[in-house]
């Protein structure tokens, strides 16, 4: 029909564009963010995903570069045309400090890399299909970057922030997904903030944090505000304190305590500068120390005799007789990942590194002293010493 507007105009209208805008669609543009406050939220989002960053890497052990964000209003269409399909949702809402819920968009591949350096892998064991154990692995990890990432939040809105633990999913963007059964928000326009993430060389992607307008607008709101609270609370600087004044010579002698004139004292210097020696300008003389003679001889020590050594070990040996140590013996030793051992369950076998009959090792404290076989005394095990290890 004539007189309406296109989808693409519609979509720029959402997006804070104004130029053809007309007075009939002036409720759709104020929805939109100001530039300042797309400024505001990225500097508040930058701070935020610096310190996820930190955490992630003491999760996978990788390098891990977030870059500054970039700060857009949005719909849901534009946002499923532009990003890989399936990916994963983690959902989060704040419970202290501030009132909304945030989404972050992470791509299926990411999420499985991740993962895997969680679980003690090298990152490309990534085949198969996303299961649980994916979903509850990137769950902990959102879960420790957005506890620190409330933390900084909290420090620089002066006020304390807490989250609810997250919640992943797997979402195939088809023509069919509910957006609004996933966030109310997300019917209408909100706001996008896209990262840059890199871990290491195995993750070179994009990943999305996704919330409401008005959550948008109160962190702007506080932020300003608490930048105006700190600004009116700045004491000013205090003046610098007068400096002393100047001491002439025939004052500090005045005020100097009888000196041995048996010591004459060279070179006096010029007014103004300390003597060596003497106290700094406008110090009493009489705190300085006087000069003493002191005798200095080399220092003198006992030679030790040759057998003293031999002398104590035999001496104090039966001082430790009677101390305890902790002898262990191991039957074998085996390495599994995370990933083996999560799904340990009764039954399971676990093939060791000794062959049958072969000697098992005898531990004292950890160190390994004896090699000894199997032997059963009445209804208990015991070890038979069958060789020692010098």
């Amino acid at each position: 029909m004539e007189g309406m507007l296109s989808q693409e105009e519609i979509n720029a209208l959402l997006n804070g564009g104004t130029d053809n805008a007309d007075s009939g669609n002036a409720g759709v543009v104020e929805e939109a963010l100001t530039e300042e406050e797309k400024d505001a939220v990225g500097e508040i989002a930058n701070i935020s995903m610096g310190t996820a960053a930190t955490t992630l890497y003491s999760l996978v052990n990788q390098r891990v570069t977030i870059t500054t964000p970039t700060v857009s209003c949005t719909d849901w269409d534009t946002v499923a045309k532009e990003y890989d399909r399936p990916c994963v949702f983690i959902q989060l809402s704040y419970t202290v400090g501030l009132d909304g819920k945030n989404i972050l968009v992470l791509k299926e591949q990411d999420v499985k890399i991740i993962a895997d350096l969680m679980m003690g892998g090298d990152g490309t064991n990534t085949s198969g299909e996303l299961g649980e154990l994916h979903l509850s692995a990137i769950s902990e990890a959102m879960n420790q970057m957005m506890g620190s990432s409330a933390t900084s939040l909290s420090n620089m809105l002066n006020m304390m922030i807490d989250i609810s633990p997250p919640e992943a999913s797997l979402v195939d963007l088809n023509d069919n997904f509910d957006e609004e059964a996933v966030a109310g928000f997300m019917s209408k326009t909100f706001v996008k903030v896209s990262f840059r993430m890199e871990i290491g060389d195995l993750v070179d992607s994009t990943i999305m944090q996704l919330y409401p307008i008005d959550f948008a607008r109160k962190l702007y709101d506080t932020f300003i505000s608490g930048a105006l609270e700190v600004a009116g609370s700045a004491e000013p600087t205090p003046e610098p304190a007068p400096e002393p004044a100047p001491v002439s010579q025939e004052q500090m002698m005045q005020q100097a305590p009888a000196m041995d004139m048996g010591m004459p004292m060279q070179g006096m210097p010029m007014q103004g500068m300390p003597m060596q020696g003497m106290p700094m300008q406008g110090m009493p003389m009489g705190y300085g120390m006087p000069m003493q003679n002191v005798n200095v001889q080399p220092a003198q020590f006992q030679p030790f005799a040759n057998n003293l050594g031999m002398l104590s070990q035999q001496e104090n040996i039966d001082l430790i007789m009677d101390v305890p140590l902790e002898v262990t013996v191991e039957l074998g030793r085996t390495s599994k990942s995370i990933h083996d051992i999560l799904e340990f369950a009764p039954g399971t076998i676990l093939e060791l590194n000794k062959i049958a009959g072969e000697p098992i090792d005898v531990l004292v404290n950890g160190k390994y002293v004896a090699k000894g076989e199997v032997v059963v005394i009445e209804e208990s095990f015991g070890i038979r010493i069958t060789e020692i290890i010098h």
